[in-house]
């Protein structure tokens, strides 16, 4: 039997683990400088190379001309204005540019969420997305002032990306719905797996070995 949830479902679902998940930020002023530099070069490790891959998988997976039209919409401003490009100052100017261990360090963490990727499974990679582009714009504060306090003054990429993911967010929400009437998943899907891994993914960018617990303390 296919599962069968509303909008609302997922709305609540979402909203509950971005929260959640916002509530283990560490608190920026407790950080020291190599830790800073942590954080924001393993989000850029992380990022700059998978964010379009992720989405692209999400467009693939779907079957519904409405999911693939807001897919691709979104798909095409990342191109277009050159995300990746936004990252990348954002973390030279910070001092943070990613190193070898940066990446390799959140190797299996980002290999779960390919191989998750690779399923293609349309509702739960849509379900995913949304998850990640709403924390993301609620990220973002947090990410400006880890950089400030690195002393950078370029922003543009916190800047677009606390607004402009809102309005990716409500757009994939309406992805859901339509692949969920369409393509509804089987009763025994973990519709849900997907914001299990990035959530997994995320903690690993903001809590490696040796970042204090008195950092992470705030957090609660």
């Amino acid at each position: 039997m296919p599962i069968k949830l509303q909008l609302t479902d997922f709305k609540e679902r979402i909203e509950y683990a971005v929260n959640d998940l916002l509530l283990r930020i560490p608190d920026a002023e407790q950080l020291n400088s190599d830790q800073r530099r942590g954080v924001i070069a393993r989000y850029a490790a992380v990022l700059e190379g998978n964010f379009i891959y992720w989405m692209t998988a999400a467009l693939l997976a779907v079957r519904t001309d409405e999911a693939r039209s807001i897919i691709m919409e979104n798909l095409r401003e990342e191109v277009r204005d050159c995300h990746p490009g936004m990252m990348r100052r954002f973390a030279r100017a910070a001092k943070a540019f990613p190193t070898d261990s940066d990446a390799l360090g959140m190797d299996r963490e980002l290999t779960n969420v390919r191989r998750f990727a690779g399923q293609q499974s349309g509702v739960q990679m849509v379900v995913m997305m949304t998850f990640f582009e709403a924390f993301i714009q609620r990220f973002m504060p947090f990410l400006a002032e880890v950089a400030r306090r690195q002393g950078s003054e370029e922003f543009e990429y916190t800047t677009v990306h606390g607004v402009c993911d809102i309005a990716h967010t409500e757009n994939l929400l309406q992805a859901i719905e339509a692949e969920a009437r369409v393509a509804p998943p089987g009763a025994s899907t973990n519709l849900f797996e997907g914001i299990d891994l990035l959530t997994t993914l995320v903690m690993g960018i903001l809590r490696p070995a040796q970042m204090t617990e008195t950092a992470m303390s705030s957090a609660g």
